[in-house]
């Protein structure tokens, strides 16, 4: 028996045939209808584009069942609906430009792909006009018909890929597909904070039940966005997170971007918009990585939500059937704006750390046994009497027990209020400073907190006197593939400046005449694959910036002040004053806190007092 791949085929010459149009229109729907979340995210940048101010969505069963979307747009008359249906018509374009897209949706393919898959019938009524409606069934339109509807659209769309029962195998569960949904439209209603959202679920003999809601925000961009924001991601993020509006060379970002102490543990909260349009960019994202790493683990992940603003024609979003993607005409100033104005941001918050902290602190403290009873908080005089009642005539340790080591320090009381961080009260086993501040107490982890004032100082020493090569005795040659040495001599002028000088070595050999010093005995060609690797990934290469700042926190970890020494009062209150002064010191160097701050009406809800 021969055997021979599925797709050759024994006669000599196969015959070209044209596809009619129910083929032609499935297989579009292959490209853009992938679930019902992408039928979802299709029909709401619809209403969104019919300016549309209240969005309402139903689905049953993960949508494989049902998906009604309700709007309230500028709605479509009688003689529209059939070219609504039809494939390529559309009216957020008229074709002659294709790179000046200000819409959501210019193919024209959504609505004649989900007829194609489903059963789809449309309920529209004009301003002016009478409410009309259509059906497609399997691809097969049904004439226009008299509906009641006062204002906006309803789209209807039964029983998704009952035409192509093939596809319905590749869907998951009605869970997975109902969270899908719920991301998609979590996902546009941060790009339309002033329009309003809710999403329904609808079971078989119980009421819709809402899964999520999102009124329209009031106010400017910033408080619009800022208040959907509180609304999608919780008031967690808006309250640790810092407004990002910057602008240069025609290119304008904006959005809020979390401190680098609210990280994640993966990068659900990382959303990016291009002109509103949700996008998940490889370059973008990557760029947002970049201007983090220097202050998160690797296991870490920032959380941000930006929107790039640009002239449409600097950006192609037509590269990609379901509009994911997007191209950009100069990818490096974008990913330079993007990368300078959230390190912008974070430096502007100094030695902020996030609420979060305190908050998990708090929790930690906070004893599991419920409270029996309130204990009123005593006057002042009362107070005062009592600890005189109280307070042993001759001050001595109780038997058996031996006085905790704690340095103490006498501040004077305007040191209180004069200084974010508070004054040095005292230092607790060696390694804690603890401050009072005018509303409260700070915790300090010493040795955190100056491995980064430490890691900070020898990074602006690299800056200003740049980083300086080490020149091999033997110049190390590394045999690379053509592409890989053409990619990498493209660079190598970003790599001289980092200390990494290579040149051409014949055919697609790449020689390594110097290396940065600062990393040492390093292999050139390892270190060449890690650069390869990065610019795969990115476009460019970190990745040697990223190892030599490595070496310098791990240089900062060994020149700080270590845990275990005890540290004079002005040491002390020299170290809250350095931090107050150094950007990113609410940090360490792997994106811990370095402070923990209490607020004195917490510490009292602890004991009872509140």
């Amino acid at each position: 028996m021969t055997l021979h791949a599925p797709h050759m085929q024994d006669a000599a010459r196969p015959v070209i045939r044209p596809l009619d149009e129910a083929a032609i229109n499935r297989i579009a729907a292959g490209e853009v209808v992938e679930r019902p979340a992408s039928a979802v995210k299709e029909l709401v940048e619809n209403a969104l584009d019919a300016g549309a101010r209240r969005i309402a969505v139903d689905y049953s069963a993960g949508g494989k069942v049902l998906i009604r979307v309700t709007d309230d747009g500028c709605g479509m008359t009688a003689e529209d609906l059939p070219l609504a249906v039809a494939r390529h018509a559309t009216s957020k374009i008229d074709g002659s430009d294709l790179l000046n897209i200000t819409s959501f949706g210019f193919r024209g393919e959504a609505l004649a792909s989900l007829g194609s898959v489903g059963r789809l019938t449309i309920t529209s009524r004009a301003e002016g006009h009478e409410a009309a409606q259509i059906a497609v069934t399997g691809g097969r339109v049904a004439p226009v018909r008299p509906a009641a509807l006062s204002r906006g659209t309803v789209i209807e769309l039964r029983d998704l890929f009952y035409a192509t029962p093939a596809r319905l195998k590749f869907l998951r569960s009605d869970r997975a597909e109902a969270q899908a949904i719920a991301d998609v439209i979590r996902r546009l209603s941060m790009a339309e904070p002033m329009v309003g959202f809710t999403l329904s679920e609808i079971a078989e003999g119980e009421a819709p039940r809402v899964i999520f809601r999102a009124d329209p925000q009031p106010g400017d961009f910033f408080d619009a966005l800022q208040g959907r924001l509180t609304q999608v991601l919780g008031a967690a993020f808006t309250t640790n997170a810092l407004r990002i509006d910057v602008e240069r060379e025609g290119l304008h970002l904006t959005g809020y971007a979390a401190l680098p102490t609210y990280s994640r543990g993966s990068s659900v909260q990382q959303f990016v918009f291009v002109n509103g349009r949700p996008v998940l960019d490889r370059m973008l994202l990557g760029a947002l990585r970049v201007a983090y790493f220097d202050f998160l683990s690797r296991d870490r992940h920032p959380a941000a939500v930006l929107n790039l603003i640009c002239d449409p024609e600097r950006v192609d979003v037509n590269v990609h059937p379901a509009k994911a993607e997007v191209r950009f005409r100069e990818p490096e100033a974008v990913r330079s704006l993007i990368i300078t104005g959230l390190r912008t941001a974070l430096s502007g918050a100094g030695h902020r750390a996030s609420s979060t902290v305190a908050d998990a602190t708090l929790a930690a403290l906070r004893p599991e046994a419920p409270r029996i009873y309130q204990m009123d908080r005593p006057s002042q005089t009362s107070f005062a009497r009592a600890t005189l009642w109280q307070a042993p005539e001759t001050p001595m340790p109780a038997p058996g027990f031996a006085e905790a080591p704690m340095a103490r320090v006498e501040a004077p009381p305007e040191a209180v209020e004069t200084f974010p961080l508070g004054a040095a009260r005292a230092q607790v086993h060696e390694n804690y400073i603890i401050a009072q501040t005018a509303t409260g107490m700070v915790i300090v982890d010493q040795h955190a907190a100056h491995e980064r004032l430490v890691y900070e100082r020898l990074k602006r020493q690299m800056a200003e006197t740049g980083i300086k090569a080490q020149a091999l005795l033997i110049p190390e040659i590394v045999e690379l593939s053509p592409n890989d040495s053409a990619r990498l001599m493209e660079v190598a002028a970003d790599l001289a400046r980092l200390g990494l000088v290579i040149e051409p070595f014949g055919g697609s050999a790449v020689a390594v005449r110097e290396t940065p010093a600062i990393l040492g005995n390093v292999s050139a060609a390892a270190l060449l694959q890690d650069v390869l690797d990065e610019i795969s990934d990115l476009g460019r290469s970190d990745t040697l910036q990223t190892r030599i700042e490595a070496i310098l926190s791990r240089m900062a970890c060994h020149g700080s002040i270590r845990s275990g020494r005890q540290m004079r009062a002005d040491e002390m209150n020299a170290l809250l004053r350095e931090m107050e002064a150094t950007p990113h010191s609410g940090q360490c160097n792997h994106g811990r806190p370095t402070y923990v701050e209490l607020k004195l009406h917490d510490i009292e809800r602890l004991f009872g007092r509140k």
